[in-house]
C-alpha cells in the first residue's frame, strides 16, 4: 500500500493560493440542481459544470496555474505538453495568455475539433503516438532537446492546486455537500478537489470514478506504486491514462474515499441523460461522475455534487454514443417475426407498430433462412421505443396479435 507521507500532499493553502492567482482568469462555473438525479438518489444531486469552463474543460485551471510560476528564463523557452485534448487546450491558452510557445503532442487518435482547437488557441500541435502515454513520451524527448518546460498533464503539484480550485468553488455554492463525485484519469483533478475538500470539510465523502476499460488506480493503490495498464479501451479518452502519478497516486490514496468504475454502457446512458434531461453537452470522460450515481443511485449520501469535467465532445462521437445511450437505455428495440409470403402482409404488421406508437427505424426481409417454412417471410425490424415497459407492452401487443416476436 501507499505509505502515508512518503509524498508531499497538496495542502488546502496550496489551493486557496492557487484560487488567489486564478481569480479574472477562469470562470466560476455554475453549480446546477439536477431534480432528475435528486429524485434517483433521494436527496439533492448538484452539477458542476466544467464544461462551461474556458477551453470546455476544467484543465486550464491547472495548466495556467503551473505556467504562471515559471521563472522568465522558463518561459522564454517555452512549454511542452502531451494530451489527448483538454490539457492541450488548457495549455495552449495559458501559454498564450502568459506570452509564451507551446508545443503539443496528442495521440493520432485525438479527436479532430481538440486538435482544431489547440492550434486555434495557438499552440503547435503534433500528432504521434497511440496512446496518451506515448505522446507523454515523445514531449519528454522534445523537452530534453529544446529546453523547453514540460507541463505534466496531472502529476505536479502546481496543476494538482489548480485543478483543486474546483472543490473551493463547489464547496461555497453547496456548504450543505456530503459526497463530491469526481471522474478520474491519471487523478490531477480528483487529487486537487480532494486537496480542497478535505482541508475545509474533513466530514464530505470524495468519490473518483474511473472508465472500467482504463482504470489504473485500483490496481496501484493496491499494489503500493503506479501499475501500468496492459490494454485500454474506452470512449472516454480525455480519462483514458495507462497510470497514475506518484503524487496523484498519494493524494488518492490519502484523500479520496472510494474508487469506482463506470461501464461504456454507463457513460453512453449518462452522456444521453445530460442532453436530454440537465440540456449539459458533455463529453464521455466528463460524465463519468453523473454515470456513476445512475448506475447505483443508493450508494452516494446527499447532498451531492458531481462534477461535470468536460464538453468537448466531437460531433461523430456525439452521435455514436447517443445511439448507444439509447440503446442501453432500453430505447431501441430490435425484433424478427415471421409473417406469411404474400401481399399486404408486411403492411399489416407495420399497422400493428404504429398503432403502438413505436417508430419504425429500419425494415429487412429474409427468405433463406431455415426458420423458415414455405411461404413464409422473416421481418427483421428496428425500433424507437420510449423505454424498457414501452418495449415490453410492443413486444406482447404484438403476441396478442398472432405475431411471435424475438429479440434474439
Amino acid at each position: 500500500m501507499v505509505v502515508p507521507g512518503a509524498v508531499p500532499l497538496v495542502s488546502g493553502a496550496d489551493v486557496e493560493a492557487a484560487a488567489r492567482l486564478l481569480d479574472g482568469v477562469v470562470r466560476r462555473t455554475p453549480l446546477e440542481h439536477s431534480r432528475a438525479l435528486a429524485e434517483r438518489v433521494g436527496g439533492p444531486v448538484w452539477l458542476k459544470c466544467e464544461n462551461l469552463q474556458r477551453t470546455g474543460s476544467f484543465k486550464m485551471r491547472g495548466a495556467y496555474t503551473r505556467i504562471s510560476r515559471l521563472s522568465a528564463e522558463e518561459r522564454a523557452r517555452g512549454v511542452v505538453a502531451a494530451s489527448a485534448g483538454n490539457h492541450a487546450q488548457g495549455v495552449a491558452l495559458a501559454a498564450r495568455e502568459l506570452g509564451t510557445t507551446a508545443t503539443v503532442f496528442m495521440p493520432v487518435s485525438a479527436p479532430l475539433p481538440k486538435v482544431a482547437a489547440t492550434r486555434g488557441y495557438g499552440a503547435d500541435a503534433r500528432l504521434g503516438g497511440a496512446t496518451l502515454t506515448e505522446a507523454i513520451a515523445a514531449a519528454l524527448v522534445h523537452a530534453e532537446e529544446t529546453g523547453k518546460v514540460f507541463i505534466h498533464p496531472f502529476d505536479h503539484p502546481d496543476v494538482i492546486a489548480g485543478q483543486g480550485t474546483v472543490g473551493l468553488e463547489l464547496l461555497d455554492q453547496c456548504p450543505e455537500v456530503a459526497t463530491v463525485v469526481v471522474c478520474t484519469g491519471g487523478g490531477g483533478l480528483v487529487s486537487g478537489v480532494a486537496a480542497a475538500v478535505k482541508a475545509r470539510r474533513p466530514d464530505v465523502r470524495v468519490v473518483a470514478v474511473q472508465a472500467a476499460g482504463a482504470a489504473a488506480f485500483p490496481a496501484s493503490l493496491a499494489a503500493g506504486h503506479p501499475v501500468p495498464l496492459t490494454t485500454m479501451s474506452t470512449m472516454a479518452d480525455g480519462i483514458a491514462v495507462g497510470a497514475p502519478g506518484d503524487l496523484t497516486l498519494a493524494h488518492v490514496a490519502g484523500l479520496v474515499d472510494e474508487v469506482r468504475t463506470v461501464t461504456e454502457g454507463d457513460l453512453s446512458r449518462a452522456l444521453l441523460f445530460c442532453l436530454e434531461r440537465a440540456k449539459l453537452v458533455v463529453e464521455p470522460a466528463g460524465v463519468a461522475a453523473v454515470a456513476a450515481l445512475l448506475a447505483d443511485p443508493e450508494g452516494f449520501p446527499a447532498p451531492v455534487v458531481a462534477v461535470v469535467s468536460g464538453g468537448n465532445i466531437d460531433p461523430v462521437l456525439m452521435m455514436k454514443v447517443v445511439q448507444h445511450g439509447m440503446a442501453a437505455a432500453g430505447r431501441y428495440l430490435s425484433l424478427r417475426v415471421q409473417v406469411p409470403d404474400r401481399p399486404g402482409s408486411l403492411a399489416a404488421l407495420l399497422h400493428e407498430l404504429a398503432g403502438l406508437a413505436a417508430n419504425v427505424l429500419s425494415v429487412e426481409h429474409e427468405r433463406t433462412t431455415a426458420r423458415l417454412d414455405l411461404g413464409e417471410v422473416e421481418v427483421a425490424v428496428h425500433l424507437e421505443t420510449r423505454g424498457p415497459d414501452h418495449a415490453t407492452e410492443v413486444l406482447a401487443a404484438l403476441a396478442a396479435a398472432g405475431y411471435a416476436p424475438r429479440t434474439d
